[in-house]
């Protein structure tokens, strides 16, 4: 039998899909709604604390709480490499009309606003065995951080690792002022003559640290998705590998398996 702040939750989560408070306007008080659902204070908090969990409404010291405004959605599907290598040797008008964020939001590049930070690493044990390198091998590591114009926060955050000296042939690949480089990283390996053969992508789900649901704007009791991604190139050498830390309330993630026919 379901509790009263679970029904409570239920009334209030039909009215917001409905429209009804509207995206962005704020909600009576709790003790205001405690009395007009004629329930303790403590009872109403734990109806609303269910629909922040469920990124419906957020709570905002000093303010209020909220009806949550949806955020843009990040929908991820695995073809997308196969459609970054179709553009990696495209010319570079056609690569600049668009990239993979966009392909993933149905947004436009003059929607995003775009943060790119370099710096180079000594790697780890997990780093260096990844590349097959040894530890302490000079790495570039790259933070990306892409968000809609019109929001607070990023779609997700991303860390991605290349071998120094594998890449330092084209000196524009060492420079973050380059991004954001159209054609994305499969165009940058093909600058120093690397095609990609193969991309793996591991993914597991976890709470958020501190630092990364502030960033990513996330609610209490939403989960991350942390999505490891290993890019080999045709001859089996692992040539990018990237961590990427997306929120669970607004990634959908598909996976498309081509099946050879009998």
């Amino acid at each position: 039998m379901a509790k009263r702040y679970e029904k409570i939750a239920d009334e209030l989560r039909e009215e917001i899909r409905s429209g009804r408070p509207a995206p962005g306007e704020r909600l009576p008080a709790e003790t205001a709604l405690a009395e007009k659902y004629r329930v303790s204070v403590p009872t109403m908090r734990q109806a609303m604390s269910v629909l922040q969990a469920e990124g419906l409404v957020e709570r905002v010291h000093g303010r209020g709480t909220f009806v949550r405004k949806e955020r843009t959605r990040n929908l991820r599907s695995n073809e997308r490499h196969q459609w970054e290598k179709d553009r990696a040797r495209n010319p570079l008008e056609e690569r600049a009309e668009t990239g993979s964020t966009e392909h993933d939001t149905g947004l436009t590049l003059s929607d995003l606003v775009f943060h790119a930070e370099y710096a180079e690493i000594a790697a780890d044990d997990e780093l260096a065995g990844v590349f097959g390198v040894e530890v302490g091998t000079r790495l570039l590591e790259r933070r990306y951080r892409t968000r809609q114009r019109d929001e607070d926060a990023p779609f997700s955050l991303v860390s991605s690792y290349l071998v120094h000296d594998m890449v330092a042939a084209n000196p524009e690949l060492l420079d973050a002022d380059e991004e954001p480089w159209p054609g994305g990283t499969q165009n940058q390996l093909y600058t120093v003559g690397i095609e990609l053969g193969s991309i793996e992508e591991q993914v597991t789900a976890r709470p958020p640290t501190v630092e990364e649901a502030e960033e990513l704007a996330v609610s209490p009791g939403v989960s991350v998705i942390v999505l490891r991604k290993t890019s080999r190139a045709t001859d089996g050498r692992v040539v990018e590998y990237s961590r990427v830390i997306l929120p669970g309330d607004r990634t959908e993630l598909t996976f498309v398996t081509p099946l050879r026919k009998w």
